[in-house]
């Protein structure tokens, strides 16, 4: 931070730790266990050499350089090299039960770690065999089966380690379920019923189960944007995001809050990670918050909403982003871009909640002696935003994701070490930069491998299409009922699965269907992921209200309901963009037609804001409105949204007539808001009703 800032701001940023991007609870990207053991020695030093390892591997496969020897490496016998080289870690990392000791490596985790690795290559130094006799449909000799069956066991005990018995319990019936899938009694669910072992040859060696979707999803994208996240974060670049906007957003009305909104979203962007940007972010914001004025539940819920948009914001979105991508066989570039207006969206509504709020709070800004100068702070991170820019060039306009995270790590640590004081890296750095890169790598392999296997099962009892029929059939054919379905069941699974595992779920479940009726497939895909991970602010799990409150020091549950109240647009959005693709940019004139659709949505939210928090822009504060005041809010929200609602698709009433109707709500209850406000404030003290 510049010499120029004042007190308060300084003593705040010297609370947040730059060196671990994933913050104190041992930089959880997906996982809900809070409880991680921090390897010590040699087992540290085996853990950095395998991160290396991996990244180098990536690199390989990645940029085809074939190990500089000419030897090329099938995509599988990779995969299993990445699995072989970070899977075993969970055991060690993530404590077996809450009793396990922390300080020390128990024996039977070793077993695990050992048990884990063979398998992995056993089944690497088989998988080109396999490709070759087609050994996933039949016919692998025993010993395969054996080390299959072991990889299966280790992959459910890792699900349970990294993301808790909630998603044990629901991913391990279905990957056991082509064992018994022509029972009568699973209705729609019956399918073609496997043995054991052709389970197991399939979950192990096809293509579609263990070295599916999301595996692939990791390996080809996931480590080089991780790792780029990492180097960012650890040169550095979430002082000079959080200073930036302070600079910039301080002197505003609630200013300690929209600083908030804008330095999460920055950090977001870059990160990926909802956790560990409410650990770095929050620290800062949320004391600085209380402070302007801000209770401590509302600055927590404001934080946790903002930490949120993490996963939404591109061009760095969580690992969830990378699965759709593969998902629908498009680049990710392509997804990062449909994330634009909706992200986009959900950044302004929460803007505009924390404005009215302040506004009718009568809370101020910072003054700007105590806040950072635009320029010092520009002058002292200058570098990130070459880098940032290099990183999305390659991205959409030469349509290199699995490259571009590289060349923008290799730049940024370049610029570093030549331009930055602070954060120039030493050997020591790029010791705990592997560190914390290899735990984030282990978790994720966790929970991804073990979902593999839910894509596996259904794909090998080919249950799917007559799923989605049935699912048409419920519903009717209609789209909003199913959608309404859809909704719900993306928002109970996601209490109690990771993101990545919801949309997983649904992916394979509910999209389908969703697609027979005509939807647009991005859409769709988006519209699964915003409802899975609106679970990080809805109670009873709200991770990261929980996470925020802890930091604010107010009770967990009323955080996480005034984080629902505070975020309550994001839970509007995933419906307008399957009601009009072109706000995911889809569909014929994407850009012209989605910006139209977002001024509209904007325009819409600012009512809706206003009528949420009692306090109307350009009319002033509905406690005014006596008691009319309730009525009135009602009608702002009803009018706001049907303003920002798309029209035209499956919405039986054109944009114009949509937009028509909105506006003949909202202007008789603006006038009427308007002239009782007037009226109030020119009355008399003395005359005023007590």
């Amino acid at each position: 931070m510049s010499s120029s800032t004042s007190t308060a701001p300084q003593d705040a940023t010297k609370r947040v730790v730059f060196d671990d991007p994933h913050g104190a609870a041992g930089n959880m990207q997906e996982a809900e266990v809070t409880r991680v053991r921090t390897l010590r020695g040699t087992w540290r030093w085996t853990l950095v050499v395998a991160t290396a390892a991996t990244i180098l591997l990536c690199i390989n496969q990645q940029f085809s350089l074939r190990f500089f020897v000419g030897y090329t490496q099938l995509n599988t016998e990779y995969f299993y090299l990445l699995i072989a080289l970070m899977l075993p870690f969970t055991f060690l990392i993530f404590p077996g039960a809450e009793r396990a000791p922390l300080d020390r490596i128990p024996w039977y985790d070793l077993v695990l770690f050992v048990a884990t690795f063979a398998a992995a290559i056993m089944l690497m130094s088989n998988v080109r065999k396999a490709a070759e006799a087609g050994w996933e449909f039949g016919g692998a000799p025993p010993p395969v089966i054996a080390a299959g069956l072991v990889m299966w066991a280790m992959l459910m005990e890792a699900l349970r380690r990294t993301g808790g018995w909630s998603l044990l319990l629901s991913v391990m019936p279905f990957t056991v379920y082509p064992l018994f899938a022509e029972a009568s009694w699973l209705g729609p669910f019956r399918g073609t019923q496997s043995t054991l072992e052709q389970a197991t040859a399939y979950h192990v060696l096809s293509g579609e189960s263990l070295l599916g979707i999301p595996i692939q999803a990791f390996a080809d994208t996931v480590i080089g944007f991780l790792v780029f996240g990492t180097a960012l974060m650890m040169t550095g670049a979430g002082k000079f995001f959080i200073n930036l906007s302070f600079a910039m957003c301080g002197t505003f009305r609630g200013g300690a809050a929209k600083v908030c909104i804008f330095a999460s979203g920055l950090l977001g962007m870059m990160s990926g990670s909802i956790i560990s940007n409410v650990l770095t972010a929050g620290t800062m914001t949320i004391p600085v918050m209380k402070k302007s004025g801000f209770r401590a539940s509302y600055a927590a819920a404001i934080e946790a909403c903002a930490s949120t948009g993490a996963v939404l914001a591109p061009p760095v979105m969580g690992a969830t982003a990378f699965v759709i991508a593969q998902f629908l066989n498009v680049s990710y570039a392509e997804v990062a871009l449909a994330a634009i207006i909706p992200a986009a969206l959900y950044y302004v509504g929460l803007f505009m909640q924390v404005d009215t709020y302040a506004a009718r709070h009568g809370l101020k800004g910072i003054p700007r002696a105590d806040l950072p100068r635009v320029m010092d702070t520009i002058k002292d991170g200058w570098y990130y935003v070459f880098v940032i820019a290099l990183l999305i060039v390659m991205l959409l306009y030469f349509k290199r994701e699995s490259h571009a995270p590289f060349y923008a790590t290799a730049l940024l640590l370049v610029l570093n070490q030549l331009f930055s004081k602070d954060t120039r890296w030493t050997f020591a750095t790029i010791g705990k930069f592997l560190e914390v890169n290899g735990r984030t790598f282990v978790e994720l392999v966790g929970i991804l491998a073990g979902c593999g296997l839910l894509i596996g099962a259904f794909s090998m009892t080919g249950v799917v299409s007559s799923l989605a029929n049935d699912l048409l059939h419920i519903a009717g054919d209609n789209a909003f009922l199913l959608l309404g379905m859809c909704a719900l069941t993306s928002l109970i699974l996601g209490l109690g699965l990771t993101t990545t595992a919801c949309y997983i779920f649904l992916a394979i479940l509910v999209a389908p269907a969703l697609e027979k009726l005509g939807l647009n497939r991005m859409a769709v895909h988006m519209f699964i992921f915003y409802w899975g991970m609106l679970s990080s602010i809805t109670p009873p799990v709200a991770i990261a209200s929980f996470a925020a409150a802890g930091i604010a020091g107010s009770p967990a549950m009323k955080t996480g309901w005034e984080s629902m109240w505070v975020g309550s647009i994001i839970y509007f959005i995933p419906f307008f963009f399957v009601l009009n693709p072109a706000l995911v940019l889809q569909g014929p004139s994407p850009y012209f037609a989605g910006l139209g659709l977002m001024g509209l949505a904007a325009f819409g939210t600012l009512f809706i804001c206003g009528g949420i928090q009692g306090y109307q822009p350009f009319v002033g504060d509905l406690r005014g409105t006596g008691a009319l005041e309730w009525p009135i809010r009602v009608l702002l929200v009803i009018g706001g949204f049907v303003v920002a609602t798309p029209g035209g698709g499956i919405m039986p009433l054109s944009q114009l007539q949509v937009t028509l109707l909105g506006l003949a709500i909202l202007l008789p209850t603006v006038l009427l808001a308007l002239l009782l406000v007037r009226r109030q404030s020119i009355v008399p003290d003395g005359l005023r009703a007590p």
